[in-house]
């Protein structure tokens, strides 16, 4: 069944509206002062918080493709991996203007002083040749075997910002939500060796 309405013409812009459904919540709750005591902060957290998820959905199509046989989900990935950079992309707006006020010698020393803010900026920027390189276009400039070997670096994303989680919420020693994302992240890495190393022999 989910083969079925994945292969649906209408199945990627039905994809496409529900991973657009979170920016638009935080949009109306701005507008609507229903976002809390602190919605400075709250938007820049929950747009960190739906980079994070939309980085473990986009890490789990290969798994669940393979598991599951569904050659169907390749055609979401492109779509789901620039959605982790569109709401990377708010994240770090929102840290610059409303945090920050867009003083940029403010950010840049920001960034150099505090070892959470550096580490999600790094992830921030390996992300961005990877979201400029996420069409057919760039795959025929860079060529099949350096795109994929560019790509690679989803994983140490993957790692940067769960270190960058951690060490935000390690200031109020809350680790409960890094457990759960660096357990899926760690899983869904640690399948990507197995299925390289041994799934093959």
């Amino acid at each position: 069944m989910l083969r079925s309405l994945l292969g649906q013409s209408q199945a990627k812009p039905f994809i496409f509206v529900l991973c657009t459904l979170p920016f638009f919540y935080l949009v109306w709750g701005a507008s609507n002062d229903a976002l809390g005591a602190n919605p400075a902060e709250y938007l820049i957290r929950a747009t960190g918080d739906w980079t994070l998820r939309f980085l473990c959905i986009t890490l789990a199509v290969t798994p669940l493709r393979v598991a599951g046989a569904i050659p169907e989900l390749l055609r979401m990935r492109r779509m789901l991996g620039l959605f982790v950079y569109f709401y990377a992309s708010i994240h770090l707006l929102f840290y610059g203007w409303l945090d920050m006020g867009f003083e940029w010698i403010d950010i840049a020393a920001d960034i150099a002083k505090r070892p959470f803010i550096l580490v999600g900026f790094t992830a921030f920027v390996l992300l961005t040749p990877l979201a400029a390189t996420s069409f057919n276009r760039g795959i025929r400039w860079l060529g099949a075997k350096r795109w994929q070997l560019l790509h690679r670096a989803v994983y140490g994303v993957a790692v940067l910002a769960i270190l960058h989680f951690y060490w935000m919420r390690a200031g109020k020693s809350n680790f409960a939500e890094v457990i759960v994302y660096g357990a899926i992240l760690a899983a869904l890495l640690l399948w990507r060796v197995w299925n390289k190393r041994f799934a093959r022999h």
